[in-house]
């Protein structure tokens, strides 16, 4: 598998985005979504799966770009090619604040694997496709179901963390405890399982759920802070009752409701 030779930069802090260069005829694939901006001379065309060509027969880019759907993805990505003479560039936005990570897959034993949402972009050829757990207690608890993405190929493909990104380099046997949804992604040598957080008081009282993921080395671990479902609860949880926003919740907030007439009795 050979895939396209891109070159890129990573641009901001909190709200990154990354700008791809693209030689001529060198293109990178992208989920929906995810453009912010390119020159001129690069045709950008909706193809069926992730374009690797892994199978060019039509029942084996039916099943390719199918087996996307049991991630949540569409069927359809966006590639874009640089059909001009000169070196030509092409940018990607994360889609909340967040960082966004470089995965170098020839880095990596041709394969890299992530939570579903977690991919943004990579050179065409890399393949886009899921990996099935092989344990029932990482199927059924361990927050992406039986079914999580993995990136293979030799070229680079971009993620996207939540929060602030930790990296985590595991030595053989050592184990990493991490709450499933902050996991971003890890290394195929790293084994992935589910553990029991045990205790009534723990699972009652916690309040930080029943399981945690348990990573052992060797390999590559990244951890996002804030993952997009604990970051949207939030947001929800913070919204006003009955779709009114003064005072925030506060005790004042409702005498102000009662004195400016918003209640009705």
């Amino acid at each position: 598998m050979n895939a396209h030779e891109i070159d890129y930069h990573i641009y901001g802090e909190e709200m990154q985005y990354v700008e791809i260069e693209l030689d001529p005829q060198e293109a990178v694939v992208a989920e929906a979504g995810s453009f912010m901006m390119m020159d001129s001379d690069i045709k950008m065309d909706t193809i069926f799966g992730d374009g690797s060509n892994q199978d060019t027969s039509v029942l084996g880019k039916i099943f390719s770009a199918g087996k996307r759907m049991l991630t949540g993805e569409s069927l359809f990505m966006t590639a874009f090619l640089n059909i001009g003479q000169g070196k030509k560039k092409v940018s990607f936005a994360s889609p909340y604040p967040g960082k966004i990570v470089a995965i170098d897959l020839s880095e990596k034993q041709g394969k890299f694997i992530c939570q579903k949402d977690a991919f943004l972009c990579a050179a065409k050829g890399v393949s886009v496709g899921i990996e099935f757990s092989k344990k029932l207690g990482r199927g059924l608890f361990g927050g992406e179901g039986f079914i999580m993405q993995k990136l293979e190929g030799d070229g680079m493909a971009f993620v996207h963390a939540g929060g602030t990104l930790a990296r985590k380099e595991l030595q053989a046997g050592e184990v990493l405890k991490v709450d499933t949804g902050c996991i971003v992604g890890f290394s195929q040598t790293v084994d992935y399982d589910i553990e029991f957080v045990g205790g009534i008081k723990n699972t009652v009282f916690g309040g930080e759920g029943l399981f945690f993921a348990t990573l052992r080395g060797p390999g590559t671990v990244y951890i996002q802070s804030l993952p997009f479902s604990r970051l949207a609860g939030r947001v929800i949880a913070a919204l006003p009752r009955g779709g009114n926003s003064k005072g925030e919740g506060s005790i004042l907030g409702g005498i102000g409701d009662l004195l400016d007439g918003d209640n009705r009795f």
